[in-house]
């Protein structure tokens, strides 16, 4: 009887469990940006980094990431995606986007601008900054430089 009273008393001392976050909430909450179609690849590509970074804030699944970001589709860009919409994970409805909107020429020119890039007369802040907004179109060199 008394370890009954005493497991009670416990349970009553414990805080009520926490309710289920509400990713969606906290994605929307970012403000995150639609997207219907670029007249510059690179504007795709910017929107998709924008809307990863709210997904990644609001800590979603990979389901959630696919669910929430197909929400934020609009016109040409949401007839893609209901024309191709197997069972996708985020990483690849991301290389499919990009695949899509950004074209493999444009991201080998912008690989290419990025391993030639010389400071110049640019101030350190700028050379960074031009570095950092580069650097994603060498991605396997960049991490493979990191890794030695």
């Amino acid at each position: 009887m008394t370890n009954a009273v005493q497991v009670l008393q416990q349970a009553q001392a414990q805080p009520p469990p926490l309710p289920p976050r509400d990713r969606r909430g906290d994605f929307l909450k970012g403000h995150p940006p639609t997207f219907s179609h670029a007249t510059e690849p690179l504007l795709a590509d910017d929107w998709l980094r924008a809307v990863e970074r709210q997904l990644d804030i609001a800590q979603c699944n990979d389901r959630e990431r696919v669910l929430y970001r197909s929400g934020q589709l609009r016109g040409a860009a949401l007839d893609w995606w209901e024309s191709d919409r197997e069972a996708f994970t985020w990483a690849q409805f991301r290389e499919n986007f990009r695949n899509h909107y950004v074209p493999a020429g444009l991201m080998k020119i912008k690989k290419k601008e990025f391993f030639s890039l010389k400071q110049g007369s640019m101030s350190v802040t700028e050379y960074r900054d031009k570095f950092l907004q580069l650097a994603r179109y060498a991605t396997a060199e960049v991490a493979e430089d990191r890794e030695k």
